[in-house]
């Protein structure tokens, strides 16, 4: 009489390899990494052990630690991108005219307080960087901010890299006090709108009353020159 045959062994699942999944999942982990201890902490094996992934598997995606902050920080854009203009792919020179400023800023701060950690590092990047146009993001917010400046709607003289540093730097850290005041959802859709509020009241109105200050807004309204060193609070 023959043995019973022993019933076949359940079949081992094969793992399926998804590298976009696996891209998104390294760059989720550098950027935390980067917003918790600076971009100098960064390691392509530190973050490979902070996404739970193979350090070979992650070598394969970046092979060096400048290639994945650049990676990481270009990824940051992309969002930015997409959450305040819409997608990279279908942005294109809109008629500044056109666009509806308070909505937009809205989502600037509406993203910003809900990916704050990121926001700041990808801020930092920026302003270190010598080249800071081959970002998207920044290329577009502060382009837009400078053809705005050549309308009939701007006042004179803006300096457009300088206010796009100043509205990013307030939108970005603002968060840190939503963080603070903010008890849930609610709190922090009335702080992000309080926030885009007072942007647009800044850039409409400023905070001095032009009537008051003659000499000041006499001086604002002559353009700097390389060799001028007059301090525009006061004199020489």
């Amino acid at each position: 009489m023959s043995e019973p045959v022993p019933p076949l062994a359940p079949a081992r699942t094969k793992r399926v390899r998804n590298p976009a999944e696996t891209r998104r999942t390294i760059l989720e982990a550098a950027t935390r990494l980067i917003a918790q201890q600076g971009s100098d902490a960064v390691s392509v094996s530190a973050v490979a052990h902070l996404a739970k992934v193979n350090r070979g598997t992650a070598y394969q995606h970046f092979q060096s630690r400048d290639e994945l902050v650049a990676a990481a920080m270009e990824w940051v854009s992309d969002r930015l991108m997409r959450a305040v203009f819409g997608a990279p792919e279908e942005v294109v020179e809109r008629q500044v005219e056109d666009v509806d400023i308070p909505e937009t800023m809205y989502r600037l701060v509406r993203f910003a307080t809900e990916n704050a950690d990121v926001c700041r590092s990808w801020l930092l990047q920026i302003l270190a960087s010598p080249n800071p146009t081959a970002d998207p993001f920044w290329r577009e917010f502060q382009g837009s901010l400078e053809r705005f400046t050549q309308t009939e709607l701007a006042q004179e003289h803006v300096d457009a890299e300088a206010m796009s540093v100043l509205v990013l730097s307030g939108i970005f850290l603002w968060p840190v006090w939503v963080r603070a005041h903010a008890a849930d959802e609610g709190d922090r859709a009335k702080l992000a709108l309080r926030m885009s509020r007072e942007i647009l009241r800044l850039s409409m109105f400023g905070s001095m009353k032009p009537e008051m200050f003659p000499e000041v807004v006499a001086r604002l309204r002559t353009p700097i020159s390389p060799d001028d060193e007059v301090d525009i609070a006061g004199g020489r």
